[in-house]
């Protein structure tokens, strides 16, 4: 089943958690070096939990806490798009279309972020690259098929958000805290990315 089709069939809940895991792993884009920044989004997550969770406050609060952190350099579109994502989640995780078209353009930003810092240009324009990311996630399985051609980077990222998708779809709630510990780890993924740049900047 291809990206988008999960996308399609998630209920309320998969798609909070997919939008979420996607903004969970680029927060350090919006905390610098910050790695406190890590756990501004545990409330969020823990709002998942239960039918009722509280996902407003803790959403303001995320956004309050996330407010100062300074970006990359100026106009640097990997932090923009995830500045995107953190201010276009919706009040409420029970907004129907809205959460979905939420997860769906957190799914979208989340691969172009990490395509742009795949290559070591990456200030330079988002190129469509050699294989468009609309086809990307529309793509069927079987992995070897649907990540060719594809770099380390976004391959790996596509996968995560492939796992975090089923895992909801399978376990519900109970899909919780597997989906965090795929956001965790693609956020070292990240920062590590990161650090390379930075470092080819010095």
């Amino acid at each position: 089943m291809s990206l988008v089709e999960l996308i399609v069939r998630a209920d309320e809940r998969g798609l909070a958690a997919s939008g979420l895991a996607c903004l969970d792993r680029c927060v350090p884009l919006l905390g610098g070096a910050d790695t406190e920044a890590d756990d501004v989004l545990r409330p969020l997550w823990g709002a998942l939990t239960d039918e009722g969770g509280d996902w407003g406050r803790p959403l303001e609060r995320a956004r309050t806490a996330l407010a100062a952190a300074v970006p990359g350099a100026p106009g640097d579109e990997a932090a923009l798009l995830a500045r995107r994502m953190l201010d276009g989640a919706p009040a409420g995780r029970a907004a129907g279309a809205a959460v979905r078209e939420w997860a769906d353009a957190c799914s979208v930003a989340s691969l172009r972020i990490h395509r742009l810092l795949d290559r070591p240009e990456d200030s330079a324009p988002d190129p469509a690259g050699p294989r468009d990311l609309d086809a990307v996630r529309r793509a069927p399985g079987p992995d070897g098929g649907r990540l060719q051609g594809l770099s380390p980077l976004v391959a790996a990222e596509l996968r995560r958000q492939i796992t975090v998708l089923e895992l909801l779809a399978g376990h519900g709630a109970a899909g919780l805290r597997g989906a965090r510990d795929v956001a965790t780890e693609g956020r070292r993924v990240l920062r590590a990315a990161l650090s390379r740049r930075a470092r080819g900047r010095g």
